[in-house]
């Protein structure tokens, strides 16, 4: 039975509260849901969380919430007629004092007040996700921003502005952005992504802000800004995930620079042991259609092969017409291209030298599962640590995650080869233990008779970080002791 290792995670919204899509997307293998807080209502989000926690239970799959705030939104206001068209060439300007609905094919309003302080004669302008570039020629009174259009075309109502190379000082985390922190902590999501973090800070903000709610979720810095890559070890470090939010990264950095960038922050996050998202218009074209195009299927699978933990659908699955599809299609993808040698083979900290116990037990048990014949590793974990360090080793093996925490459980839905189960093994003796997690696995039809399989676990139960030992078992007619 061949288990995909690479996670997928699905955007909710209007497609998927239709009867039974939601349903049908836990059976097709959705690993991690996403509530996109730039759409919806408070008590949507809470609508979606709740009936995915039901399906769980119902399902006896575990499958992770995603909590994603909307950030800074620094747009342009709307046109009087809802879009204009601009000629190369001609001149438009940017003007806070516009009202909200005054735009037209010479002028718009613009929501992010500070814009016209923070850009000078020559500064490039990217609207639309860079399908309107325009260069600045002048400011005038620090409230409107003249411009000459470089590359023109349709523009219509909010769309995004971004700075060619970064550069806006816009705040990570807005007040609608705290507001929502308050839902996530009654939501109870196992992950919040951080829109347009700049720095390490951004971070530690948002993690207070959540602890003071009542949340202790995971953290995902969402790399969107040019500024972010030039601090990003440690803003991956103040994280517990990152995502590759190719879509802004893309414009400020340049869509030529971008698959490069990718690859090195994919590379960082496993070697700073966190986990890593991709993510934007991964089968952008199955918003219509049933079938991806085939530059899309390269795409997911050089995300694979690279090392990503999971990949991210965001309109194909909330508002696209075939979610479900959507999902099988990625699902195909990832099952073919984890069957590459290259994808099950790793050098990841082979010469390094370990401080805990821990971390050289789950190194031990990757050791040993990438040269030898067992059928899969149980860790059985208080934090999750254990199983997110053996993640980052690049194999074949599934790693399940065993753990009586539900917060742990939650977190191991996102890391690439693991997959959680819920266990108490409290006033359990070893050998109880150990036949628990051999008939457990057996009837997941995951090890058969004569299958051996590594278990990791620690001598205190309910001590975080207390993983200390590791044992072979195979499974056959003795009592496994």
């Amino acid at each position: 039975m061949q288990l995909r290792r690479t996670k997928i995670l699905a955007t909710l919204g209007p497609a998927t509260d239709k009867p039974g899509v939601l349903e049908d997307l836990f059976e097709a293998g959705i690993d991690v849901v996403r509530l996109n807080f730039s759409h919806g209502s408070a008590q949507d989000h809470i609508d979606r969380a709740n009936r995915v926690r039901d399906l769980s239970k119902k399902t006896g799959r575990r499958v992770g919430i995603l909590a994603d705030l909307q950030g800074p939104k620094i747009r342009i206001e709307r046109f009087k007629d809802n879009k204009v068209w601009l000629e190369e060439g001609q001149d438009f300007a940017l003007d806070i004092n516009l009202g909200k609905l005054d735009g037209d094919n010479t002028q718009v309003g613009i929501s992010y007040e500070p814009l016209a302080r923070e850009v000078k004669p020559g500064t490039r302008l990217l609207l639309d996700d860079g399908r309107v570039v325009l260069d600045v020629v002048n400011v005038e009174n620090n409230t409107r921003v003249n411009t000459k259009v470089v590359v023109g075309g349709d523009l219509s109502n909010n769309k995004g502005i971004n700075l060619l190379g970064g550069g806006l000082s816009a705040a990570a985390l807005t007040a609608k952005d705290k507001e929502d922190i308050k839902t996530i902590a009654v939501i109870q999501a196992d992950y919040v992504a951080i829109s347009f973090p700049r720095t390490a800070d951004d971070m530690h903000e948002a993690r207070a802000l959540l602890q003071a709610a009542g949340s202790y979720a995971g953290l995902v810095a969402k790399v969107e800004r040019a500024e972010a890559m030039e601090v990003i070890d440690e803003i991956i470090l103040a994280s517990d995930a990152i995502m590759v939010a190719r879509g802004d990264l893309g414009v400020e950095i340049g869509d030529a620079n971008l698959p490069a960038a990718q690859k090195h922050l994919i590379q960082r996050s496993r070697e700073l042991n966190r986990a890593v998202i991709t993510a934007t218009q991964m089968m952008e074209s199955m918003i219509e259609n049933p079938i991806p195009t085939r530059a899309e299927v390269f795409d997911v699978a050089n995300a694979i092969v690279d090392g990503t933990d999971a990949i991210m659908l965001s309109a194909e699955t909330a508002s696209g017409k075939h979610p479900v599809k959507t999902v099988q299609a990625m699902v195909r993808i990832c099952l073919e291209t984890e069957k590459q040698r290259s994808v099950k083979t790793s050098q990841h900290r082979m010469t390094d030298r370990f401080d805990q116990i821990d971390e050289a037990i789950a190194m031990s048990a990757m050791y040993l599962a990438n040269h030898a014949k067992v059928s899969g590793i149980a860790s059985l974990t208080e934090s999750g640590s254990t199983p997110l360090w053996m993640s980052r080793i690049s194999s074949g093996i599934p790693i399940f995650a065993f753990s009586s925490h539900e917060k742990t459980l939650g977190r191991v839905t996102l890391y690439r080869g693991v997959f959680p189960i819920y266990f108490s093994h409290e006033n359990m003796a070893s050998a109880e233990v150990n036949r628990f997690v051999v008939d457990k696995l057996c009837s997941r039809i995951v090890v058969e008779q004569g299958d051996s399989f590594i278990i990791t676990k620690g001598d205190r139960t309910g001590s975080s970080g207390g993983t200390n030992s590791l044992k072979v078992v195979t499974v056959g007619d003795k009592p496994v002791v």
